[in-house]
């Protein structure tokens, strides 16, 4: 059909020089040799050191919707330290993290993180800053004999491990269950719950 009424006349702008808008990124392949690269600079420049820097706690995430995952924290509690025996001073020198903010309000995670913490110490080699001084906590030369650098991306890490539940007959009670009549019975009992307060104080006051 053909336009009516008063309208714009086309003009559509059909020759415009396109290819000085197009954006190419051909150095792509170039660019991940070089970040190769520089991953094998830095693991040479922190060797002996882990790859993945310092030792993070475990920690759940925030709010309701998320608190099911776990995921690396900022820094290991001074309770979760005193918890390990390690000092914390110390232990920014020996590759642990340390947040003197965090406060442990779960048992369980307190618990999770100290364990964490014993278990790097025996993974933990030491190297002495004198070979000739070693001290209380530096690794034998037979054990940094066998020593090697750690290169994954990070210090032990996180693993989130879904719990599958196996697979089972629905019962009786579950079959002739009624989530719906259930929830509005509780809705209901929830808005008269002050009308019924009231009618049984008014009741005892009459009895007595």
């Amino acid at each position: 059909m053909a336009p009516k009424r008063n309208n714009v006349i086309p003009n559509g702008h059909f020759h415009k020089d396109w290819q000085r808008m197009v954006k190419t990124w051909f150095n792509q392949p170039m660019r991940k040799k070089r970040r190769a690269a520089n991953r094998v600079k830095k693991a040479a420049a922190v060797a002996p050191r882990p790859v993945g820097g310092l030792l993070r706690p475990v920690v759940r995430c925030p709010t309701i919707r998320y608190n099911t995952k776990l995921r690396r924290g900022r820094g290991f509690t001074l309770e979760e330290l005193k918890g390990a025996e390690i000092n914390k001073n110390l232990a920014r020198t020996i590759g642990i993290a340390v947040d003197f903010r965090r406060i442990n309000s779960d048992l369980g995670s307190l618990q999770f993180n100290v364990q964490r913490l014993k278990e790097y110490k025996t993974k933990m080699l030491l190297f002495p800053r004198h070979a000739k001084k070693p001290k209380k906590l530096d690794s034998t030369e037979e054990e940094l004999k066998m020593a090697y650098q750690l290169k994954t991306k990070f210090v032990m890490p996180v693993r989130n491990q879904a719990k599958r539940e196996k697979a089972r007959k629905i019962t009786d009670e579950e079959k002739n269950f009624r989530a719906f009549i259930v929830l509005r019975q509780a809705r209901l009992n929830k808005k008269l719950n002050g009308q019924r307060e009231k009618k049984r104080k008014e009741a005892e006051e009459k009895d007595k």
